[in-house]
């Protein structure tokens, strides 16, 4: 950045937030501030996840810290801050921008912001258009950094929908949201009611499920794959449950040189989402 920049004009310059440890204030939020540990709020970080909530919801957002560097990237992001009184504070200790974000890779911007509640899967499904759609089915999925590049896979290709079991505890984190670079904002997560009852709904709707294995599945690169289409992807060791795969319309694979036994769940739901995506251009 320019020598003596500085961030924009406002009336938060002498805010109630004050200086600390070399930290310059902005205008601070006259709402009530959510609490840190409230289930409602998640702390994000990573300049391209916090662009995306800016883009899609900025009312969600609470409170911004940044380094002075981000100022000349973030600037409709910062006079918004301003024009709505949303706290932000620039922060010369990169220590604790580490301690805001919990990790090292904060990008130089953290923020506060909302969650987004998960759809029922009755709403979502009254929302869907007519015509081609994929989703994905996280069956015991929970490493945030896999759901982080499942969510930039799935914004990538167009996916329609997250689902997610009803026991279920997989929630987007801060790790997920940086890894996703935005994707989190652009695929809705969408909590099933039980197993059965779900599967069967989502037939109704005209899809048919797949169940992605490991071995003993059709070639995913030479099966024809329906229009309407939910993989159903399966945990990182254990894979996806046994009922939950005998209930499915088809069973998938990627073929390999077999030096290694599968790929990464993450890498894995490229390939099929990929394959799924070329059926339709055809």
């Amino acid at each position: 950045m320019h020598p003596g920049r500085r961030p924009p004009p406002g009336p938060g310059r002498d805010s109630p937030w004050g200086r600390r440890g070399g930290a310059t204030s902005a205008p601070v939020d006259a709402r009530p501030p959510v609490a840190s540990g409230d289930a409602k709020e998640l702390r994000l970080y990573g300049l391209n996840a916090v662009r995306a909530v800016f883009a899609k919801r900025p009312d969600a957002i609470r409170k911004l810290y940044l380094s002075e560097a981000r100022i000349p990237q973030v600037q409709p992001l910062l006079k918004w801050c301003v024009a709505n009184r949303i706290g932000y504070r620039v922060v010369a200790d990169e220590d604790e921008l580490r301690r805001l974000a919990s990790s090292t890779h904060h990008e130089g911007i953290v923020a506060d912001v909302l969650r987004v509640p998960p759809l029922s899967l009755d709403a979502w499904l009254e929302a869907l258009p007519e015509g081609p759609c994929c989703a994905l089915w996280l069956d015991g999925v929970g490493n945030p950094h896999n759901l982080g590049a499942i969510l930039r896979s799935a914004a990538h290709f167009g996916v329609s929908g997250l689902l997610l079991s009803a026991s279920s505890a997989l929630a987007l984190s801060g790790a997920a949201a940086r890894v996703a670079e935005g994707g989190a904002e652009a695929v809705p997560m969408v909590r099933l009611p039980d197993d059965d009852d779900a599967v069967a709904r989502l037939r109704v709707a005209g899809f048919s499920l797949a169940a992605t294995v490991v071995r003993d599945g059709e070639d995913v690169f030479s099966t024809p794959l329906p229009r309407r289409l939910v993989y159903v992807m399966g945990a990182e060791r254990d894979g996806m449950d046994d009922a939950l795969a005998s209930a499915c319309d088809l069973r998938v694979s990627i073929p390999g040189s077999g030096a290694v036994e599968s790929l990464n769940v993450a890498s894995a739901t490229a390939v099929f989402l990929s394959q799924w995506q070329s059926r339709r251009m055809e």
